[in-house]
């Protein structure tokens, strides 16, 4: 009895030496893992040891009926499998230890950092406990093996915290990195940023820049002009009307005043006769209008005679508004004689171009001259009072026809006379000197450096003189507008540059405003009206005046402060300076920025040869059927229309070479 008696006081020293081994390394690991789960755990251990007692208790009665004591039974415990308890024992203590951790793993998830480097600390811990538990799963334990034990739990221990020092020392380096790397992505993202800012503002410095130019000068005051008009000190009876229209004050108060509504086409043309109460239009429809624009009504409208679209319609100077001519895509020139009780009597051909004939010049105050050009290249000069036209000049750059756009007569020397078309140079030429040859050199020549020669696709869409002939104002499609000096050598660089307004969508036409020529006028595809101060360059008046998209034509009054423009819109506007406020430019900065990113887009876009060199084959192609059924319908062509087929038929030949040639 006494020997069954030792037996069961040392299972009973092993069971409570497991527990006291469960309870030591538990209380290792509780220093890896937060305060309040360390406290679940603990408490969870706990229960375990006392289930662990129970359990051995448990097996006693199942064995013997009653509970186990050093008298009784001794028998029975000695038989008990001692192993399957502290196997029991160890399993329970390494379960709750897993729980205790999963429920730290998930509070440091929560928390949001170091959950990587405590539960790898957790993962070694659970390999060291489980060393500690194979030696507690030991069946024949006996004192010394205690002790190794206790040592190996003591050492687990200053493992555990050695191993503790060094993951907080590297959490440490790893947050001082990530400090640095977080200043450096702060660094890097207030690069970016003050980049975007300096992007920003580099995409409105151009705008910001023309919003700064000054405006001109006041040469206007009225109470003092009524003052000079009223003791006679105005020599002619228009000075106080031509000072009027040169301020800028009254520019920036323009406002629409009427719409003129009369045809079913696009208004490419407008021109005031020399009274300024008549107004005359053209259209896409083939008719001609003219319009008492103070009644909003037309007092005659009559058809063309031309076929295709008109381009230009005007009032023949000194001729009573009886001689009205046009030219129109389908090359011709006519004429159409009006009678004064509004009745157009006849019209009839006097020239005619091989291609679409853009615009006139008309010889100042005469009322049987004038000059057309097309795109043919070729000039001609009109004299009613002849049965034939004259052919000037056609226009060739290194034997390549240069297609024209527009043509003005200077209108203080009437024999000069400027041109511009298909590519980057307008050309001034002297009557005078014009010999009987198919080309010859112009007097001058001008063109921005920055465009001479740098861009192939830089044409020019209109050109015009000042009101004395010292300027010309040259347009240029997908450009801007540049004013050049008359009187300055040939090759001279421009003087002034108007920016702010788009020109692609047409052949777009440009003017001087002012009895003086003190603005200049344009229209733009984003349908806007832009009016800039000739010398400063500011822009004093933004309109919007078509709701097609274009503004096309531009016709300042004679006399008046009054403006008349025409576009895609199938109406005509009169604008007067009857606003209250003048026009805020500010506010139109994002149109203008809108204007300038569009063209440089349009600009990087790579063309394709091919389809350009196709379109013009076929267009050529056309042209040549279009004349061939007029030869044989019989139309009275000019005998120079023969010469010039064989060179069309050329042309043509060469285009069908290249297309075949081009690469696919």
């Amino acid at each position: 009895m006494a020997e069954e008696s030792n037996i069961c006081d040392t299972d009973d020293q092993h069971l409570d030496a497991g527990v006291e081994m469960g309870q030591q390394c538990t209380a290792a690991k509780e220093e890896s893992m937060h305060e309040d789960a360390y406290e679940r755990c603990n408490s969870d251990e706990a229960a375990s040891g006392g289930d662990m007692q129970e359990n051995g208790n448990e097996k006693c009665n199942q064995e013997d009926g009653e509970g186990c004591t050093e008298e009784e039974g001794a028998q029975k415990c000695e038989a008990m499998d001692v192993s399957e308890v502290v196997e029991h024992e160890s399993e329970s203590g390494t379960n709750k230890v897993k729980e205790c951790k999963e429920s730290v793993g998930e509070e440091e998830v929560r928390e949001g950092e170091g959950g990587s480097e405590d539960e790898k600390d957790g993962e070694e811990n659970d390999v060291d406990l489980q060393e500690v538990n194979n030696i507690n799963s030991d069946k024949s334990e006996t004192p010394s093996q205690v002790n190794v034990k206790l040592q190996a739990e003591e050492a687990c221990r200053r493992k555990t915290k050695g191993k503790k020092k060094v993951s907080k020392r590297e959490k440490m380096e790893d947050d001082d990195g990530d400090d640095e790397n977080r200043d450096d992505d702060d660094v890097d993202e207030d690069e970016d940023e003050e980049a975007d800012d300096k992007d920003d503002k580099d995409d409105t410095e151009i705008e910001d820049n023309l919003l700064k130019k000054p405006y001109p000068k006041p040469s206007w005051h009225p109470v003092i002009a009524h003052w000079k008009r009223q003791m006679g000190e105005y020599k002619t009876p228009w000075a106080f009307s031509h000072d009027a229209i040169g301020s800028y004050r009254l520019v920036e108060r323009f406002k629409q005043y009427a719409e003129l509504d009369s045809h079913d086409g696009c208004v490419n043309t407008l021109h005031f006769n020399q009274a300024g109460d008549r107004l005359a239009s053209g259209s896409d429809d083939l008719k001609i209008a003219v319009w008492d624009w103070v009644k909003q009504e037309p007092v005659l409208v009559y058809d063309s005679g031309h076929k295709r679209n008109v381009f230009q319609a005007k009032f023949m100077p000194n001729s009573g508004d009886t001689t009205l001519v046009s030219c129109a895509r389908d090359g011709q020139v006519r004429v159409g004689a009006l009678s004064s009780t509004g009745v157009c009597k006849e019209t009839k051909r006097v020239a005619q171009h091989k291609q679409p004939a853009h615009k006139l010049g008309l010889e100042p105050d005469s009322p049987v001259v004038f000059m057309s050009c097309g795109e043919d290249a070729v000039v001609w000069n009109v004299d009613l009072r002849e049965p034939k036209p004259q052919k000037v000049l056609a226009v060739k750059e290194e034997e390549k026809r240069i297609a024209l756009y527009t043509i003005q007569i200077n209108p203080s020397k009437k024999e000069e006379f400027v041109v511009g078309g298909r590519d980057h140079l307008v050309r001034i030429y002297d009557r005078r000197k014009l010999r009987d040859e198919e080309s010859f050199s112009p007097v001058k020549k001008y063109c921005p450096h920055h465009l001479n020669k740098s861009d192939p696709g830089v044409n020019v869409t209109c050109s015009v003189y000042s009101y004395d002939g010292q300027e010309i104002l040259v347009s240029y499609n997908d450009d801007d507008i540049y004013l050049f000096d008359n009187t300055h050598s040939d090759g001279a660089d421009f003087i002034h540059r108007y920016q702010g307004h788009r020109n692609n969508a047409t052949v777009k036409g440009v003017n001087f405003y002012g009895a003086r020529s003190e603005f200049v006028v344009s229209g733009s595809d984003c349908g806007n009206i832009f009016l800039w101060s000739k010398e400063t360059e500011r822009i004093v008046q933004l309109m919007h005046g078509d709701d097609g998209g274009v503004v096309n034509c531009l016709e300042p009054h004679p006399s008046a402060p009054i403006l008349a423009t025409s576009g895609l819109d199938h109406d005509i506007k009169i604008w007067m300076p009857t606003a209250q406020e003048p026009a805020n430019i500010e506010k139109h900065k994002k149109t203008l920025q809108n204007n300038r990113l569009e063209r440089e887009e349009e600009r990087h876009r790579e063309p394709s040869h091919l389809e350009s060199q196709m379109f013009r084959f076929l267009l050529q192609h056309l042209r040549r059927s279009t004349r061939r059924q007029a030869r044989e319908a019989g139309d009275d062509l000019d005998s120079d229309d023969s010469s010039s087929t064989d060179s069309d038929d050329e042309e043509e030949d060469d285009f069908a070479q290249q297309m075949a040639c081009s690469p696919s």
